[in-house]
């Protein structure tokens, strides 16, 4: 027969000893891996439900530094509501017996200046009836 079919295994001592020190490595490494994953798991779980329990510790802390601010909050609208009861107390007791219609006249009129332009203003005439605009908003091409 030809040197073809023929195989040469010449393997050294060295070769062998390589071969079955990595089997044993890659055994050892399995076996390791059995006993290594449970503990692995275990702590694994461990550390998520203390992650799960800061943010839910810090949630917490949220909640209440809000609640915090909400009640600080609401006392300054209370102050703010007492002073202006104070002030309206106040601007009461100086008109008390000096109100006269030009006064009310001068509050009306000082009152407009905080409506838009968009709101209508009926003055009644002797009757009692209102000026009808009826017109107002037609526009020049319209008329």
């Amino acid at each position: 027969m030809s040197n073809y079919n023929q195989t040469n295994f010449n393997l050294s001592s060295k070769h062998i000893k390589g071969i079955i020190w990595s089997i044993v490595a890659v055994v050892f490494l399995i076996v390791s891996m059995a006993f290594i994953r449970p503990w692995y798991n275990v702590w694994k779980q461990e550390m998520e439900g203390k992650a799960e329990f800061a943010k839910a510790e810090q949630n917490r802390k949220i909640k209440i530094e809000e609640a915090r601010a909400n009640l600080e909050a609401e006392k300054l609208n209370a102050q703010a509501e007492i002073e202006r009861a104070k002030g309206a107390a106040e601007a009461i007791r100086i008109e008390n017996g000096s109100i006269t219609p030009t006064y009310i006249q001068y509050l009306w009129v000082r009152q407009q200046g905080d409506l838009d332009n968009k709101t209508l203003i009926y003055i009644p005439t002797e009757t009692n009836l209102p000026i009808l605009e009826s017109t107002r908003l037609l526009t020049d091409t319209d008329k």
